[in-house]
C-alpha cells in the first residue's frame, strides 16, 4: 500500500504504483484537465510518471507559480523542434527556460533573419495544434552518445561525455523529434498554448567559453494567456526605451568599443555623474566614521593562494607577471588587501569595531558573452568597505549599515528595498562549522533587527553568508546592489587578530560590505530607473542659460555666472537659434532647468524658468530663482 499526503494533509491510499494524473483523476476530472506537473515530496516531475513511494504530493495547475516555467521549457522543445524542421541542417545544444521566458542555442551556417522567426512561429503553432505528448524515456550513458552519434547532435554527445558513467539520463521525446532533458514537461505540446512570441537573435558561446564556436540563440517568451503576453511586450518596449547603453549614447555620458572590452570611456558629462555618486557616498562614509583606503592594483599569487581565491576563483582573474616572472593578479576584489591595512600594527579590542572603506577598482575576468554596458564590466569599481570586529558587534554593525543602506537608497529615489539571506554555495572556502557560525551570526543580527526578508539557498559569498539588497525600480525590474557578507574564514586564513580584554590574542569577525556594489552598475540603474531625467542634484549639467536674442546675451552670462558662483552645474547657449529650438534641443538632452531671458526679463531682473517635462513657464526675480534652486541641487 503506498500511502500520500496531500496539501489538505489529507490522506489517499494505493494499492500498486500510480501517477500524478491517476491522482488528479481520482479527485476531479476539472483538476485533471488542468493539471501541468506533480509535485513530490518538494520536487517536480512529469504527471505520468510512476509513484512507488509514499510520499507527500501537490498537483501543479495553471494557476500554480511553478507551471510557467514547465510551459516555457515546453515551448523551447518546440521552438528548436520548428526550427530543425524548417532548417534540417541546423543543429541544437542547449534551450532552457529563464526569468520571464527561454531561449535555444543553435549552431547553422546561415543567419537567422526576422523574416525566419515568422516561419518559426507558425510552425510551434501546427507543433502545439497537434498536441504532442510528451514522452519520458530512461537511458544509460553509452545508449544516450549512440542516439546523437546517429542524428550528429556533436553538442549534445559532448554533453553527455561530461557526465558521470553511473548517472541516470533521460530524453524527452514529441512525435518523432527529441531532446537529451531532465525535465519535467507538461503532459502534450498543447499546454503551451499560442501565447508566446519569439523576441530577437543574441550571439552565444558554446559552453560560455570564448574559445569554443559561436552559436545563435533565440530568445522567447511564452505566457498563459494573451494579455499577459501583451502586458509583457510593453514592458519589454518601456525597458528598450530606458536602456542605460542607449540613454547613455543619447545623453553623451559614456561609450564602449572593441579596443577596451569591458571597460568603459566615460565622457565629461558621464563623469560628472560618477564624482557626484562618489563623492556622496563619501560624505556619507565619513559621517558613519569609515576611514577611507587605498590598495594596490597588482598583488602577488602569494596572497590570492593563503585567501583562497587563487584555488576557488583562478578562472576569473586577470593574470600578469613583471621580468621577475613572479604571477600576480588584477585584484577581482579589494577583501585581503583591506586585511593587510588591518594586520599593520597590534590591534585592541578598543579598535573594534575597525570600518576601512576604499573606492576599489576591480577586475575580473568575464566571459565576452555576458558583458553589458555598465551592468557587466571586467573593470569596475566597487564602493566596498570591510568592518572588523567581535561576534558581540555583529548585531549592532548589522543594523548601523542597513540603517546607513535605506537612507543612501532613498536619496537615489530607490524606496522599494528587499533583503534575501543566501547562505552556504558548493564552491566555498572554509569547513561547515564556520559556515554554521557565520549563518547563525548573521541571521541572529538580521532576525533582531526586525526586517523582513526571504532565502536564497545556496547563492552565499565565497567565504561566508550574506544579505542581499534588491531594488525594485519605476517598471518593476528587481536590482541587486547592497550586499552585507559575515565572514570567519579570511580573518582565519590571512592570521588576523586583535587582543581582547583578557590580553590574550583572538580573530575578529570581517563583514564585508557594498552598497551601490560597482558605481558603474549603479549609474546604470539609475539612468534606467530615471529613464535618464536625472533628479537636480545628479544632474551633470542642472542649468542651460539661453537668450532669445542678441540683445540679451549680456544678461544671460550675468545669470550664467551667478550660476557657476553658486556652485550650479550650468552652461550658457548664445546660439543665433529660434527659442523653441534651444528649448526642444536641451529638453531632448534632458536637462532638468533651461533658464530663458529675453528684453522683458532683462527689464524686470527676471528669469523665465522652464522645467523638464512640463509645458509651462515660471516667471521669477533673478535672486529668488538662484535661491530656490539651490534648496534642492546640493548633494543632500
Amino acid at each position: 500500500m503506498i500511502n500520500i499526503t496531500l496539501p489538505n494533509r489529507s490522506k489517499k491510499k494505493f494499492s500498486k504504483p500510480f501517477t500524478g494524473l491517476d491522482i488528479a483523476k481520482s479527485i476531479s476530472n476539472s483538476l485533471a484537465k488542468e493539471a501541468v506537473a506533480i509535485k513530490v515530496d518538494n520536487n517536480i516531475q512529469d504527471l505520468n510518471q510512476k509513484i512507488i513511494n509514499d510520499c507527500a504530493i501537490e498537483i501543479i495547475t495553471k494557476k500554480c507559480p511553478e507551471a510557467l516555467e514547465i510551459i516555457r521549457h515546453d515551448a523551447a522543445h518546440i521552438m528548436a523542434e520548428a526550427v530543425q524542421s524548417l532548417f534540417p541542417e541546423t543543429k541544437v545544444s542547449i534551450g532552457p527556460p529563464i526569468k520571464d521566458g527561454f531561449y535555444y542555442d543553435f549552431d547553422r551556417e546561415k543567419s537567422f533573419i526576422p523574416e525566419d522567426f515568422i516561419k518559426i512561429e507558425k510552425k510551434m503553432n501546427q507543433i502545439i495544434k497537434e498536441n504532442k505528448a510528451f514522452v519520458r524515456e530512461v537511458c544509460t550513458k553509452e545508449q544516450a552518445i549512440k542516439i546523437f552519434n546517429e542524428k550528429k547532435e556533436y553538442f549534445k554527445v559532448e554533453l553527455i561525455e561530461d557526465l558521470d558513467a553511473e548517472q541516470e539520463l533521460t530524453i524527452y521525446k514529441q512525435g518523432d523529434w527529441l531532446d537529451l532533458c531532465k525535465g519535467p514537461h507538461s503532459p502534450s505540446t498543447g499546454f503551451v498554448g499560442n501565447s508566446f512570441k519569439l523576441l530577437k537573435l543574441a550571439g552565444a558561446y558554446w559552453k560560455g567559453n570564448s574559445q569554443n564556436k559561436m552559436l545563435q540563440r533565440i530568445y522567447a517568451t511564452a505566457w498563459f494567456t494573451k494579455s499577459d503576453l501583451k502586458k509583457y511586450l510593453n514592458y519589454i518596449e518601456e525597458a528598450e526605451k530606458r536602456d542605460h547603453r542607449k540613454l547613455g549614447n543619447e545623453l553623451n555620458l559614456f561609450h564602449l568599443q572593441e579596443e577596451a572590452t569591458g571597460s568603459i570611456f566615460w565622457h565629461p558629462n558621464g563623469w560628472t555623474l560618477y564624482r557626484i555618486c562618489e563623492e556622496y557616498m563619501r560624505k556619507k562614509l565619513d559621517k558613519a566614521e569609515y576611514k577611507e583606503v587605498k590598495t594596490p592594483q597588482l598583488i602577488d599569487r602569494k596572497l590570492w593562494e593563503a585567501s583562497g581565491h587563487w584555488e576557488k576563483f583562478r578562472e576569473n582573474m586577470l593574470i600578469t607577471e613583471g621580468d621577475d616572472k613572479k604571477p600576480m593578479a588584477l585584484k577581482p576584489m579589494n577583501c585581503p588587501a583591506h586585511v593587510q591595512i588591518f594586520k599593520q600594527g597590534i590591534k585592541s579590542y578598543r579598535d573594534l569595531p575597525y570600518r576601512i572603506a576604499e573606492f576599489g577598482s576591480c577586475h575580473r575576468n568575464e566571459p565576452s558573452g555576458a558583458l553589458h554596458g555598465l551592468m557587466r564590466l571586467r573593470g569596475f569599481t566597487q564602493d566596498d568597505a570591510h568592518i572588523f570586529c567581535t561576534e558581540d558587534q555583529i548585531n549592532s554593525e548589522t543594523q548601523n549599515f542597513c540603517e546607513l543602506l535605506t537612507k543612501i537608497y532613498n536619496d537615489f529615489g530607490f524606496e522599494n528595498i528587499n533583503i534575501r539571506f543566501a547562505d552556504r554555495p558548493k564552491v566555498r572556502a572554509g569547513n561547515d562549522d564556520i559556515w554554521n557560525q557565520a549563518e547563525s551570526a548573521l541571521k541572529s543580527a538580521i532576525d533582531r533587527i526586525g526586517l523582513p526578508y526571504s532565502k536564497d539557498p545556496g547563492q552565499g559569498a565565497f567565504y561566508g553568508p550574506k544579505l542581499d539588497f534588491i531594488l525594485t525600480d519605476t517598471i518593476g525590474r528587481e536590482w541587486q546592489c547592497g550586499t552585507l557578507q559575515v565572514d570567519f574564514v579570511l580573518p582565519e586564513r590571512l592570521k588576523a587578530s586583535y587582543i581582547d580584554i583578557k590580553g590574550e590574542k583572538k580573530q575578529p569577525v570581517m563583514l564585508h560590505r557594498a552598497i551601490l556594489g560597482s558605481i558603474e552598475r549603479f549609474i546604470g540603474v539609475l539612468i534606467e530607473n530615471t529613464n535618464g531625467k536625472l533628479p537636480l542634484w545628479l544632474a551633470p549639467i542642472q542649468i542651460i542659460v539661453t537668450n532669445i536674442t542678441e540683445d540679451s546675451s549680456k544678461y544671460a552670462k550675468e545669470i550664467y555666472e551667478s550660476c557657476i558662483n553658486n556652485s550650479l552645474r550650468a552652461e550658457l547657449d548664445l546660439r543665433n537659434e529660434k527659442i523653441s529650438y534651444k528649448i526642444r534641443e536641451h529638453s531632448n538632452r534632458k536637462i532638468p532647468i533651461i533658464f530663458i531671458v529675453g528684453k522683458n526679463e532683462i527689464a524686470d531682473k527676471t528669469i523665465s524658468i522652464r522645467r523638464l517635462g512640463s509645458n509651462n513657464q515660471e516667471i521669477l526675480p533673478f535672486k529668488e530663482a538662484i535661491a530656490q534652486i539651490k534648496n534642492v541641487a546640493y548633494m543632500p
